[in-house]
């Protein structure tokens, strides 16, 4: 009996958490299966979906008001639990107050007691257990208070206390310096954590410094072992010839990849044939890295466990060694390649009317990138003098983006498709520049055929019901599309659709609607809060944003794990290698497999996002003083969050400098609105904002609305004439010494202004 089908038993049958004994009594099971249904048990409670108490009864966490998850630490004591799964009455992310957090840290996984339910849905608890420590190491400046003791200050701040260090475990750290601390004993109630110096990173300013922090901060594994290094240089550069016996010959089909300017590693190719019957027959091969990457291997422990490659501004932290990346399983031109293929053939509208799977070998006749392929379906006349032999492949190719990505738009495809920031860095890995990025057609022709491979994919798993991991992104929460309505209805918009009917389509008719609208950007950034998040799952369930019943990541297994495990799952059924035996072990192992990719892959989006807005704040600070238009991304009571349109920078505008009223928070509308002028800043508008400070250590920049400025500081010439012809000092009311609170924000903001 596997994990799952011992948790949908005690869901079905047992009523109160129950020991072993009362469990297996009352699911009738024999006295032999009780090893396996120990084991079963071990493996649900360290997922969570058991609960084991004090007195070794196990029990179901919704049905005790117990939900598991991970906690996110805000910097000003309090957190929120992301439930690891959807728990039915809770919506969204449970509350937890500082007094309740009870020694958890950021980013542990706990068990938290629901103990309140509001009017909106939302809900508020308790941590009751840490059942895993997010990690055992963390980054900070190292430091040396008055009496000697050493300590270091977290550079997370969301981890609320600092470490102590004995003498003699600073490592020969000098105070000011950033280091990575191991955590030798956990905070409790009446003492800070306990740690010891493991590595001296550097000065806070020195070049690099800042990615190497980021990596240690969020504890991506930034060195391979030495035995995993061993495994991909033996593979070498070049195919064994007895590799290919058994597999499709794709080598006289005309295949060329197409990527980046500056790529090392190339692992999808595709063709395109035009059949006489007038269909397509679309050709996708992927790197075979499961051919040369086996299970259990020290190349694969690693893989599974970082899940993800992670991508910097100035450097990658990949997957795989890159002897593996860059040589075999790099599909290079003129060399032979084994590769994973997914053959469709494509009707006029856009349907796959069939489909097949195969274990091939290639020989890609171009490197191609994306701005030379741009710049042939653009009609640039050298380059396709320079690759006429190639014109017709890439007019196929187009005809065929065109069919693929109408037939998405037909059934609701959500497709944002904003420009993006193109981060130019200087020798010393800082922001030189900020660029926009535009995708172009070759991007979005790669791009289209890479999603019907993996919705073809997909679809043959989940009709052969193989045990797999699934790309799952579901249906967004009614009640924050409730919100998300109410606030699209102030701007004038509308889903156009009863929320209990919502469908892709209605959120992609709104996007076209506010395509090169101002208000797009926010828009569209809360229209994605208001959805799911994407996830591994075992389960088929779907891809909302794609409009898609079945999806799957088959296309990448170069830098994401999950496309691995599909590669695997793949060739085991389509080889008959997936015994019963297998079967099982897979149901049992691939839904931890699921959660931790989807972890790994969060933990990288918030690295690289982190990383890349701290640069931008050290690219702004020579900036302070100067005036930019920018766009209010976020509305927020402590004040507006506002992107310059100029650089792609967001700062905040502090409720403080907006001096000249009493500002109120409207949460549903996304507004703060004044009191006394009923001016009103929402979501989407365009203001004109002077830099007024770079916190380099909160890493943010702060800014304020000029026209306020302005207004203040009239007020201020105003206010000091009128002092100038005073009553008499015996009727003046006596002074405190002390500026009022306004006053002293009015004083504030006029100082930085001039």
């Amino acid at each position: 009996m596997t994990p799952d089908d011992l948790l949908h038993r005690i869901r079905e049958r047992l009523t109160h958490p129950s020991t072993v004994k009362e469990l297996m009594r009352v699911l009738k099971l024999p006295k032999a299966e009780a090893p396996g249904v120990r084991r079963s048990l071990k493996t649900l409670v360290q997922r969570g979906a058991l609960i084991e108490t004090r007195g070794s009864h196990y029990g179901v966490p919704e049905l005790m008001d117990l939900v598991a998850g991970r906690i996110t630490v805000h910097p000003n004591g309090f957190g929120f639990v992301r439930a690891d799964h959807p728990v039915e009455g809770v919506t969204g992310d449970v509350y937890v107050a500082g007094h309740n957090l009870h020694e958890a840290m950021h980013g542990d996984r706990v068990l938290v007691r629901v103990e309140r339910h509001g009017a909106d849905g939302r809900s508020e608890g308790r941590i009751v257990r840490i059942l895993e420590r997010s990690g055992n190491t963390t980054v900070g400046r190292f430091d040396r208070d008055d009496r000697g003791l050493l300590f270091v200050v977290p550079f997370d701040k969301r981890l609320l206390m600092d470490l102590q260090i004995q003498a003699g475990d600073e490592l020969d750290a000098i105070p000011g310096q950033m280091v990575v601390v191991e955590i030798t004993r956990w905070p409790t109630p009446g003492r800070n954590a306990l740690g010891r110096v493991v590595e001296v990173i550097g000065d806070l300013e020195a070049p690099g410094v800042d990615t190497q922090i980021i990596i240690r901060k969020h504890g991506i594994p930034d060195r391979h072992s030495d035995e995993s290094l061993a495994e991909a240089a033996k593979l070498g550069v070049e195919i064994d010839p007895a590799d290919i016996a058994g597999r499709t010959d794709f080598r006289s089909d005309v295949v060329v990849t197409i990527d980046g300017e500056h790529a090392r590693d190339f692992d999808d190719a595709v063709s395109v044939q035009r059949l006489e019957n007038g269909h397509y027959l679309l050709k996708v091969h992927i790197a075979d890295v499961a051919h040369y990457v086996r299970e259990g291997s020290a190349l694969d422990r690693e893989a599974a466990e970082r899940a993800t490659s992670v991508y910097f501004p100035e450097r990658a932290v990949h997957m795989f060694p890159s002897d593996l990346a860059t040589g075999l399983c790099s599909l290079r031109p003129r060399v032979d390649r084994l590769v994973q293929s997914c053959v469709m053939e494509i009707d006029g509208r856009g349907r796959v009317v069939e489909s097949s799977l195969h274990d091939g070998v290639i020989f890609s006749h171009a490197r191609m990138t994306y701005t030379e392929v741009h710049g042939i379906l653009g009609g640039d006349e050298a380059l396709r003098d320079t690759y006429r032999n190639l014109i017709p492949h890439f007019d196929r190719m187009h005809e065929l983006f065109a069919i693929l990505n109408m037939r998405r738009k037909r059934r609701g495809s959500i497709d944002f498709d904003l420009p993006e920031a193109n981060i130019v860095l200087d020798e010393d890995g800082q922001i030189e520049n900020i660029l926009v990025a535009e995708r172009n057609v070759a991007h979005r022709l790669i791009e289209e055929f890479m999603l019907v491979a993996n919705e073809t994919v997909a679809a043959f798993l989940d009709e052969h019901e193989v045990p797999t991991l699934y790309r799952v992104h579901e249906t967004p929460d009614l009640l924050k599309v409730e919100h998300f309505e109410e606030f699209i209805a102030t701007l004038g918009y509308s889903l156009a659709a009863p929320l209990n009917a919502i469908k892709p389509r209605h959120f992609q008719k709104l996007v076209e609607k506010l395509r090169g609208k101002p208000e797009e950007r926010p828009v569209a950034t809360l229209m994605l809060r208001t959805m799911q998040k994407a996830r591994y799952d075992t389960a088929c369930l779907g891809h909302f944003g794609l409009a898609a019943g079945e999806y799957a990541h088959f296309t990448s297994p170069i830098r994401r794990y999950p496309d691995l495990i599909v590669h695997r799952t793949l060739r085991e059924f389509r080889h008959g290698l997936l015994t019963e035996a297998l079967h099982e072990e897979r149901v049992e192992e691939l839904p931890d497999v699921a959660r931790h990719t989807s972890e790994m892959e969060r933990r990288a989006d918030e690295a690289e996002n982190e990383l890349v807005a701290w640069k931008k704040v050290r690219f702004m600070a020579d900036k302070v003083g100067e005036e930019y238009d920018g766009i209010i991304t976020g509305v927020a009571p402590f004040g507006l969050f506002v992107q310059l349109t100029e650089h792609y920078v967001e700062g905040l505008v502090h409720i403080s400098s907006l001096a000249d009223d009493y500002y109120r928070f409207l949460e549903r509308v996304h507004q703060l609105r004044g009191e006394h002028t009923h001016r009103v800043f929402k979501l989407g508008d365009t203001v004109r904002v002077q830099v007024v400070r770079v916190d380099q250590e909160r890493r943010q920049v702060d800014l304020a609305v000029v026209d306020v400025l302005e207004r203040l500081r009239a007020s201020e010439r105003n206010r000091g004439a009128r002092t100038s012809s005073a009553r008499p000092k015996k009727d003046q009311p006596r002074s405190t010494g002390r500026p009022g609170k306004r006053e002293r924000a009015v004083k504030k903001a006029t100082r930085r202004r001039s």
